[in-house]
């Protein structure tokens, strides 16, 4: 691990931003959380953070979303469409690579999280692991090779529309799609459909089935997507929930009624499985992105690229 590049990581969160200066796990030198508020004021924060370590080789954003990737996009490195006030269009990548001038890596905070997890924790060793967070919104960072699965852009896998508990018409909270996964199951839609907050439902309120029943269907999906030897799953709302595992887990295999016949996948004790790094796995992931960063430079720098 002492051989290990120091990396700076930023994890852009919607109510905080926390900023770590580290080479792993183990060998955290520093790590400030700042709020998340104006994009002036919270960029402004970061910058000052970064300019009084300096030193590091790499710098690694996971942020909150939908943000663009595609380098070749005009818009990289932006926060896009969220509804976030005043984000919308916000430049983060560019300005801070423009700043410190060292290999930085920008992709979501999902992401992030599974390359923490599968690095260092709750799926240490694996190549292929989705992390899902179901909290104030449902997203789902998916990696296979130890690199993030993107396309024109990165998954947004919460806003899947699953097949309905039968008899369960509500119309959901998502303002797009209405009773999408996150629409059912993340933490506002518990609010709109009971009027309390996730940890004040009993266990046995009737509303955790759809939530299961809903987040047992994502689980669905990704073992269909590219089946990854993991699921890890975080957030306020699974967290906060411990009683959801059992339950989603059950979901999963009952929706897929033994089509992928595969152990690792019908064991779903240890397929589907909460997360081991807790608060650090997206600061985390910033870290282990801005590393792979560094690692591409270096192999196109001895390439001649």
């Amino acid at each position: 691990m002492t051989d290990a590049p120091l990396v700076a990581g930023i994890e852009l969160g919607g109510t905080k931003c926390v900023c770590i200066l580290a080479r792993g796990p183990e060998q955290i030198e520093d790590r400030v959380s700042l709020p998340t508020t104006r994009p002036d004021e919270t960029m402004a924060g970061i910058e000052r953070v970064l300019d009084g370590w300096g030193g590091f080789s790499a710098l690694g954003i996971a942020s909150f979303g939908p943000i663009s990737i595609d380098r070749h996009a005009a818009d990289y490195g932006q926060i896009t469409s969220t509804p976030k006030p005043g984000w919308a269009g916000t430049d983060v990548a560019k300005r801070l690579e423009a700043r410190y001038g060292v290999p930085t890596a920008f992709h979501t905070d999902v992401v992030g999280a599974a390359l923490a997890e599968a690095r260092w924790g709750a799926a240490k060793g694996l190549a292929d692991v989705a992390y899902a967070t179901v909290g104030t919104g449902i997203g789902v960072g998916v990696i296979a090779g130890h690199r993030p699965v993107d396309g024109l852009t990165h998954a947004e896998l919460g806003h899947i529309r699953p097949v309905r508990l039968p008899g369960d018409d509500w119309v959901g909270s998502c303002p797009y799609h209405g009773a999408c996964c996150e629409g059912l199951a993340a933490g506002p839609a518990l609010a709109a459909r009971t009027g309390r907050k996730g940890q004040e439902i009993g266990a046995d309120d009737p509303v955790w089935e759809g939530v299961a029943h809903a987040l047992g269907q994502l689980c669905h999906t990704l073992v269909l997507t590219g089946t990854p030897r993991r699921i890890v799953m975080g957030g306020g709302v699974m967290m906060g929930n411990s009683h959801l595992f059992p339950r989603v887990r059950s979901a999963m295999t009952k929706s897929l009624a033994g089509y992928i016949a595969l152990p690792e996948v019908q064991l779903a004790e240890t397929f589907v499985v909460p997360p081991a790094l807790g608060d650090n796995a997206g600061p985390l992931g910033a870290i282990v992105l801005g590393a792979q960063a560094l690692e591409e430079h270096l192999h196109r720098s001895y390439a001649g690229g």
